[in-house]
């Protein structure tokens, strides 16, 4: 059994920024991992990214996707038409499992990271994420720290 709880899991959905892409999660992911690697990080052009772990037979896909050999034989799916990257393939590193990037669900709420990867490639100030002044928005319409 994974980390995350088969038991009280509902499926989950979400797509890319403009609606092309859609899809649906049926079963419980195996993990939700923050990547910090310099891969990710590059293609995704944020400090970390959440992934979920899926069975490849339990995700579904709607629309037109795109895929890009980012190296070895990992590939990087993407809507064609917004350019939102979606998901991760690597059959020699996770075989049968695709990576759902989670900033794309529709609830983010609803599946909290479960542990933090690849952190020898993150920049060094990435600790220090805690300690920053906190905005409900941005800074010159809210009072930090709400």
């Amino acid at each position: 059994m994974s980390a995350l709880d088969q038991k009280v899991f509902a499926p989950l959905s979400g797509g890319c920024h403009c609606g092309a892409v859609r899809y649906v999660i049926s079963a419980a992911p195996r993990r939700h991992s923050l990547c910090c690697c310099v891969d990710c990080r590059r293609c995704a052009g944020a400090p970390m990214v959440g992934w979920a772990s899926v069975g490849e037979d339990t995700l579904t896909i709607t629309g037109q996707t795109a895929r890009y050999n980012s190296s070895g034989d990992v590939e990087r799916v993407f809507c064609p038409r917004c350019g939102t990257g979606l998901f991760y393939r690597s059959a020699s590193l996770f075989p049968g499992e695709v990576d759902v990037s989670t900033g794309t669900l529709d609830d983010p709420d609803a599946l909290p990271p479960t542990e933090v990867i690849q952190v020898a490639d993150a920049p060094a100030w990435w600790t220090a994420i805690g300690s920053l002044p906190r905005h409900a928005r941005f800074p010159e319409e809210s009072d930090p720290n709400p």
